[in-house]
């Protein structure tokens, strides 16, 4: 990491802090975990694995509804600090909040839950539009791929610690319940968030912005209703959203709901949470070479490789019987996880004005998190009908699809009418 100075580093590292909440809290050892306290409830399989895309589907729904708001009021010159910090600090204390809850109290496990969601994506909602201060467009790419490369490495350290502790409980090892060791995983999530978020908090400070105005708040409403016209108003800007709208749904819920989907194949914890530290170690190198390849192919033709495989994958979760089935679907998934979401961030933040960077990293949000209400619920509700979690993941194909035919229409970097757009948005 020699070559990128103070900021770039820190902003990076804050990939390295989050993503332990995104690995051990929403993919894996928590969904195990509210699993099996749903199960010794008497909640059937199904139900468990539908509430669970109700809940992702209710938090997203509300952090949609907030984004944008939060956003413009965050582009006055100062308050996006303000704003990362709160949703940052919410989400690390409600994580250790799920150290308390009783292991026999599934639905305030949920509720618990959401407000973790809450504010680890909105935390990121600033973090994503803080890529503007800490570096130029010509690097946001590769920056943003090694990003979500040093959160695969990071996050794996204290998964691996989590799972250690969690073996050495069923072994008897310790002196901890198999329950008690899970529980701990929470703890040691927060604390690792929290250690590694303080170069973000130190030293990525907001270069671009608004000046403040009298009635911040009215006058944030009056700016947010303008940037919608804007974003209305401008082809590829316009077009990329709705394209990462589906696309970006497909990608969420499969990551949300992998565990819960493996629980109800019958693949035991163990199998599952190896395949999930396998994802993390084959998907850092991706990662980059995701952002390597869109530099020398352009970003549109990765992002269209990486819509191919996920539509692969849904295919393939119809066929799921054995743990090696789901390892295969897994390291299919690992080529391209990192690397998709990391282009559409920086995809994104090319077109967009730095002095406004919040506002569109709002509506960035709104049309990622309003997919991802409708991507679990998805499956939640295909699951039920159904009765089988295969029906349910498979029908995200549809979503793919969409997101593939849409992002055709928008104009590649770099050419003319792709930047046309940034110029009348910045005047």
């Amino acid at each position: 990491m020699g070559k990128y100075n103070k900021a770039e580093k820190s902003w990076m590292m804050y990939d390295w802090a989050d993503s332990a909440y995104f690995l051990i809290i929403v993919t894996a050892i928590f969904p195990i975990y509210y699993k099996e306290v749903a199960t010794n409830a008497g909640v059937a399989p199904a139900d468990s694995t539908a509430y669970l895309g109700y809940t992702i589907s209710i938090a997203t729904f509300l952090l949609a509804l907030l984004g944008p708001i939060l956003g413009t009021v965050a582009d006055y010159r100062g308050m996006k600090g303000k704003f990362f910090g709160s949703f940052f600090f919410i989400g690390v204390l409600s994580t250790i909040g799920l150290f308390f809850v009783p292991d026999n109290h599934w639905l305030l496990l949920l509720l618990v839950y959401t407000l973790t969601s809450l504010g680890a994506r909105g935390a990121n909602v600033f973090y994503d539009a803080y890529i503007v201060d800490v570096t130029t467009k010509q690097r946001m790419d590769e920056l943003s791929a090694r990003g979500y490369a040093l959160g695969y490495v990071g996050s794996s350290i204290p998964f691996i610690i989590c799972i250690a502790l969690i073996i050495l409980a069923q072994t008897g090892t310790i002196p901890l319940t198999v329950s008690e060791a899970s529980r701990s995983a929470f703890l040691i999530t927060a604390g690792w968030w929290l250690v590694f978020t303080i170069p973000m908090l130190k030293n990525v400070k907001q270069q671009y912005g608004v000046e403040r105005e009298p009635k911040m708040v009215v006058s944030s409403f009056k700016r947010l209703g303008q940037t919608f016209k804007e974003i209305r108003q401008y082809r590829t800007v316009f077009l990329f959203l709705i394209a990462y709208f589906f696309y970006i749904d497909g990608v969420g819920t499969i990551i949300s709901m992998s565990t819960a989907y493996g629980t109800d194949l019958g693949l035991s914890a163990t199998d599952l949470i190896l395949a999930l530290l396998a994802v993390q170690i084959v998907a850092a190198p991706f990662s980059i070479l995701y952002g390597t390849l869109a530099n020398r192919f352009g970003v549109k033709k990765m992002l269209y490789t990486g819509i191919v495989i996920y539509m692969i994958v849904c295919v393939y979760a119809m066929f799921l019987r054995t743990s090696v089935d789901f390892w295969i679907m897994a390291m299919l998934v690992a080529t391209s996880q990192g690397g998709i979401q990391a282009l559409s961030r920086s995809y994104f933040a090319q077109m967009v004005p730095k002095e406004k960077s919040n506002e569109f990293f709002g509506f960035y949000t709104i049309f990622g998190r309003f997919a991802a209400v409708s991507g679990p619920f998805l499956v939640g509700v295909i699951t039920q009908i159904t009765g089988s979690s295969a029906f349910g993941v498979s029908s995200l194909i549809v979503l793919f699809a969409i997101g593939l035919i849409v992002l055709t229409f928008v104009p590649d970097a770099g050419k003319e009418d792709a930047v046309e757009p940034r110029v009348k948005l910045m005047q």
